[in-house]
């Protein structure tokens, strides 16, 4: 159960809760610092010229606030949001009738757009150059095309993996932004304002313990502070310290470095059992009993960010802080498995 903590926390969020402690407007929004800069002057700019923003593409791995943004742009340019995922959107149909549903002004946005298939990307392309989408009716000799027009909206498409995305579909994106890990000051930032709005005591330490524990994901800290605050209900008087946190956390199986069972079981994996690599993501994959697709997009990115992997064309290879982590030395030059 453990070794599935960090998995379920970033693709499981509790609805009513996320909703809640998600910011509502630039000014709380922590973090990513020139994205929102950046983004701020687009809206002000199109609020002026009394105009829907150009088209917004945010890239980054999953957790770090790529809906929340959506709902603040959104909600700054007065404007509805219509919210969809690109597996969901299953055919042509599908996509025309949320088009035509939008209104002027109106914010589209799409999770995960880079699974959209290709055949519906084509749909989008006359919708966000020209706002017009061309609807083929009937079949074969009968077959006509009707254009119909589209009032001019705002499309946010957000993605894990943007080198996933055609060159046709990224050129059609006027602003392009990628969010980066957190750092803890950051986090604890955000945790202390979650805590406040959940009515959590908390002192500041126990905010940076949880913090510095999080990968650098504001999704994981919100979902780690509630773990906390179960613990501290239950086991003492409802306040977190530091102390506190890191016993909680320790049942958990979230080291002081943030790794929990599977990335711990990833690297023993890639030592023990490939000689510290190069491997094959999907033979990773089956040694861990992990899919693959949940390695590349939750547990990778961090790994490499904090220097434990290392992705080479060939596959993935163990750092010299994996072996450190491990309790394992370089023998001879040659890093050493596990026995």
């Amino acid at each position: 159960m453990a070794d599935r903590m960090i998995s379920d926390v970033l693709t499981k969020p509790e609805p009513a809760l996320e909703q809640k402690l998600r910011p509502a407007a630039f000014a709380d929004f922590t973090g990513q610092a020139k994205v929102k800069e950046r983004l701020e002057i687009g809206v002000a700019a199109a609020r002026q010229r009394g105009e829907a923003i150009d088209h917004i593409l945010l890239s980054g791995p999953p957790g770090l606030g790529k809906t929340t943004i959506a709902n603040i742009i959104a909600k700054a340019m007065g404007s509805n949001l219509k919210t969809t995922s690109g597996p969901t959107i299953e055919k042509a149909g599908d996509l025309a009738g949320l088009l035509t549903n939008l209104e002027e002004g109106d914010v589209l946005f799409i999770d995960e757009i880079h699974r959209l298939q290709k055949t519906i990307e084509e749909y989008l392309y006359p919708a966000m150059e020209d706002f017009k989408l061309d609807i083929i009716i009937d079949q074969g000799p009968n077959a006509r095309t009707v254009q119909l027009n589209l009032p001019r909206f705002t499309l946010i498409g957000a993605t894990t993996r943007s080198g996933l995305l055609t060159a046709p579909l990224l050129t059609r994106f006027g602003i392009k932004e990628r969010l980066d890990y957190y750092d803890s000051a950051q986090l604890q930032t955000i945790i202390l304002r979650a805590a406040g709005l959940l009515k959590v005591e908390i002192d500041t330490q126990g905010a940076f313990e949880i913090a510095r524990r999080s990968r650098g994901t504001p999704r994981i800290a919100g979902n780690l502070l509630r773990r906390v605050r179960d613990y501290a209900q239950v086991r003492s008087d409802g306040r977190i310290t530091a102390e506190l946190a890191d016993k909680s956390l320790a049942i958990l199986e979230i080291d002081s470095d943030g790794l929990d069972e599977m990335d711990k079981r990833i690297l023993e994996a890639v030592i023990g059992k490939f000689s510290g690599g190069p491997v094959g993501l999907n033979s990773l994959a089956v040694a861990v009993g992990e899919e693959a697709d949940t390695l590349e997009e939750v547990y990778e990115p961090y790994l490499i960010m904090e220097g434990y992997l290392s992705r080479t064309a060939q596959g993935r290879i163990a750092t010299e802080r994996s072996y450190r982590k491990l309790g394992l030395k370089m023998a001879g030059g040659k890093q050493a498995g596990l026995l």
